[in-house]
């Protein structure tokens, strides 16, 4: 069997809500990253926007940690962001794979604030380009609609085509490509149960996979 293309590399994770408990995809990417042969430092911090990782930001709603293939640490107050530059500083990471795009999805605002989100996703993104570090972008899912956080499918598809042209040098990993609308089920709309976390984790990795770092 051949040698995974991730052999040997070490990956840093960041994000939001979805990485910020350990039952969520902070559970199910690593293990798959680090079977892969990879080397894992995953962060998630709820609530937070992609450019609350330029400068320590606080999270409103938790956090978690994870080494390698370790039990995620979960850290209910006082929750933080460290800077990107720190982090990247710190981890040397072959590339980093940045899993955010529901926070700047404005759900429930009836017009999608392009301008602001713009602001957010290239904070984030010119901060990992200044460091010279590989860089993938992890899109939403589809979700479920009427949910409270009032997602809706035409909405996450409009999120996925801005952050598809706007997050470069990033690469794009859209979501919405590995599945139908509710296929994967959710607990409240946005979070899925465990089967959704554990396809999620294995489409994100295979992406990856398929389009290594340099």
């Amino acid at each position: 069997m051949p040698a995974s293309a991730l052999m040997g590399l070490t990956l840093l994770v960041i994000g939001d809500s979805h990485l910020a408990t350990p039952s969520y995809l902070i559970g199910t990417l690593p293990d798959r990253l680090v079977e892969e042969g990879a080397k894992v430092h995953t962060i998630g911090v709820c609530g937070t926007n992609p450019a609350d990782w330029v400068k320590p930001s606080p999270g409103d709603c938790g956090m978690s940690e994870r080494t390698g293939a370790e039990t995620p640490v979960r850290q209910e107050s006082g929750a933080k962001t460290t800077a990107i530059s720190e982090l990247i500083a710190k981890d040397k990471p072959n590339a980093v794979i940045v899993v955010m795009g529901d926070t700047i999805g404005a759900y429930k605002n009836p017009e999608f604030p392009k301008s602001w989100a713009y602001q957010q996703t290239s904070a984030l993104t010119k901060a990992i380009a200044a460091t010279g570090t590989a860089c993938y972008w992890v899109g939403p899912g589809w979700g479920s609609e009427g949910s409270r956080y009032g997602k809706t499918f035409a909405r996450v598809d409009e999120l996925n085509k801005f952050l598809s042209e706007n997050v470069a040098p990033c690469t794009y990993i859209d979501s919405t490509k590995m599945a139908q609308p509710n296929e994967w089920k959710t607990l409240d709309g946005q979070h899925y149960l465990g089967g959704g976390y554990k396809k999620w984790a294995n489409a994100i990795a295979d992406a990856i996979i398929s389009n290594p770092p340099k």
